[in-house]
C-alpha cells in the first residue's frame, strides 16, 4: 500500500441538531457560511459551507449533547483553523453570534475563541502560533 493511498484528505463534523433550516440560518447569518443543501421534506440533513471548512447538520430530537454542553465549561465539538482569530472574532460579534469565549491565548500555542448555536454546539476558532 503506498503512503497516498493511506493518506487522509478531510473531515466533515456532522452537529445534531432539532432544527436543520434553523441551524442552516443560523450558520448563515451568525456566522458567514453559505447553505449548500437541505434534504428531506422537511428537510433532515443538510450542510453550510465558508472558505474551504464544511459542516453538516442533522435533526434529532433532542440533541445529544444539550444538557452536557450546557453543564460544561467548554464542550467543543469541532474545531476550525483561521488566518486570523481576531478578526473573525469581531466579524462574529458584529453579527450577534452567541460568544462562549472570548479570544484567548492558550498555554499550547494556539489563540481561539468559541461560539454556541441555538442547540448548544459549541465550536471553536483557532490561530496557531
Amino acid at each position: 500500500m503506498t503512503a497516498q493511498a493511506t493518506t487522509l484528505k478531510s473531515i466533515t463534523p456532522i452537529l445534531f441538531v432539532r432544527d436543520v433550516p434553523a441551524s442552516a440560518a443560523h450558520f448563515r447569518d451568525k456566522l458567514g457560511f453559505a447553505i449548500d443543501f437541505l434534504y428531506g421534506e422537511p428537510p433532515f440533513y443538510g450542510a453550510v459551507s465558508r472558505d474551504d471548512v464544511c459542516i453538516h447538520l442533522r435533526c434529532v430530537h433532542e440533541p445529544n449533547f444539550a444538557e452536557l454542553a450546557a453543564r460544561e465549561v467548554s464542550l467543543i465539538l469541532a474545531t476550525i483553523e483561521v488566518a486570523d482569530v481576531h478578526a473573525l472574532f469581531k466579524e462574529f460579534q458584529d453579527r450577534g453570534a452567541e460568544i462562549a469565549q472570548e479570544p484567548t491565548k492558550q498555554v499550547w500555542g494556539g489563540t481561539d475563541f468559541h461560539v454556541r448555536d441555538p442547540d448548544g454546539n459549541v465550536i471553536s476558532f483557532v490561530t496557531f502560533g
